[in-house]
């Protein structure tokens, strides 16, 4: 049996020829369709030069357990969520590393429906499965063929969630970052345009490029959102969208090139679904939760909160009927596509606002930067991240208003907050504190926390 280091909390990520290759993959594909039980799977992958051998690995063992393959071919994390639902497919596969370094690549994976693999829905039991490689046998091959009109089905169904009546003039800066969004943004704008939308796209980095000339496509990264930022300002945008290289997130920059922080565009997206329907259930992760949960109840609505990651906000959703949610990350869900998050439906829905409310997307966060100001995401490579959270504990918990372990530590201290989790998916401890209007409050807050941590 040999350990496979790849698989992590809810998906799959590695550095090439060290803890993921192609052989890995075959094992992978094999043990995925024998677990689902599958008769057909959905598979595709991101732009990076590796994805392509890797993707035909996984479709062997695939087609080897007996399963058929639908090929997506290059496609969104999001394509792949919605073919597994709209063919009626027993499971989808994306190669992807999405902002991963170079040297790195990986696979996200979902059931029937594009439901959520956790280690008690099947991850487990694929990681066993692929580390024996005891696999049963089978009488038949299975046989691969073209997603046909996946692409087509994608975009009817993003279209759905924006009232083109309700979209005013606007010109949108896109940075695809050379990853996989050119192709399925130009398929969305030409739908759009087909319609009568109001909309103009000045695109840049565009084409797909697995060596990624611009840099590795993250710009949750501060180094990274100048380029963007710049751009907005120099073609005279309403705002900017940045994509990462699977384009399950995208990133805000409004009409002066300012970056809109993930928590911001949770209560925008909270704040229009609920005018839409009204006492609806809105779930949020729990690393910045005032301004969410200040909309959220001026909507008359629910707010619930999840642990941070796509399985466990999925599960969410389908647990409690949510219409929407959102992480700070930028990773947004919506009930009506597959309770499953998408990076293309949250520009549209910002669009539709602007156009309803008539005024620029900096006026439609500026409130809440003012009411509830946030210190993004600090975080720390430490020895012993553990420590660190002990010693937060011990100091500053005698004296919260409350204390959450939902994920990691939330302590409320009354005027502000922190959240401190170590993440799911890379070595690092994260750090956010939010404020009831105080940004002062926010430095020394940010300061006492982050001696405690680094003591």
């Amino acid at each position: 049996m040999t350990a496979l280091t790849c698989f992590k909390a809810y998906d799959i990520r590695g550095r090439l020829g060290e803890n993921l290759d192609e052989g890995i993959a075959y094992r992978i594909g094999r043990a995925f369709a024998e677990v689902m039980q599958a008769q057909s799977v959905v598979i595709g992958r991101d732009c990076r030069a590796s994805s392509g051998a890797l993707m035909a690995a996984c479709v062997e063992g695939v087609l080897d357990s007996g399963a058929d393959v639908l090929d997506l071919g290059l496609c969104g994390t999001e394509e792949m969520y919605h073919a597994t639902a709209h063919f009626g497919a027993d499971g989808g596969i994306e190669i992807t590393a999405s902002h991963n370094p170079m040297d790195y690549n990986g696979m996200k994976m979902v059931r029937e429906g594009a439901a959520p693999i956790s280690a008690a829905t099947g991850m487990d039991a694929v990681r066993a499965l692929a580390e024996s490689g005891d696999f049963a046998p089978s009488a038949t091959r299975g046989q691969l063929r073209p997603a046909k009109a996946a692409r087509m089905a994608y975009v009817h169904t993003v279209l759905s969630f924006v009232d083109i009546a309700g979209l005013r003039p606007l010109k949108i800066l896109v940075n695809a970052g050379n990853g996989a969004a050119g192709p399925t943004f130009d398929a969305i704008a030409a739908a759009l345009a087909k319609r009568g939308a109001p909309l103009s796209f000045i695109c840049m980095n565009h084409e797909p490029d697995g060596s990624f000339p611009n840099g590795i496509p993250n710009p949750l990264l501060p180094e990274n959102q100048p380029v963007t930022a710049e751009a907005v300002r120099a073609s005279g945008a309403d705002f900017g969208v940045a994509f990462d290289g699977d384009f399950d997130r995208c990133f805000l920059f409004d009409h002066q090139g300012g970056f809109v922080a993930g928590e911001y565009v949770v209560g925008l997206l909270a704040e229009a679904y609920l005018a839409r329907e009204p006492g609806a259930v809105i779930v949020h992760d729990p690393r910045v939760i005032w301004n969410t949960q200040d909309i959220v109840a001026r909507g008359k609505g629910r707010a619930v909160m999840a642990r941070t990651g796509h399985a466990f906000l999925k599960q969410a959703l389908r647990d409690t009927g949510a219409v929407y949610g959102g992480e700070m990350s930028a990773h947004h869900y919506f009930r009506d596509f597959c309770c499953c998050d998408s990076g293309m439906i949250p520009w549209l829905l910002v669009a539709e606002l602007m156009g309803r409310k008539r005024v620029p997307l900096a006026d439609l966060v500026g409130a809440a930067r003012a009411a509830f100001p946030s210190s993004g995401e600090i975080n720390f490579r430490l020895a012993d991240p553990a420590a660190a959270v002990a010693r937060v504990a011990a100091e500053l918990a005698p004296r919260a208003v409350s204390r959450d372990d939902t994920d990691g530590l939330s302590l409320d201290m009354g005027e502000w907050r922190l959240n401190l989790r170590s993440s799911n998916t890379e070595p690092l401890l994260r750090l956010n504190v939010e404020t009831r209007g105080d940004a002062a409050l926010l430095d020394l807050a940010v300061a006492q926390v982050r001696a405690l941590i680094e003591a």
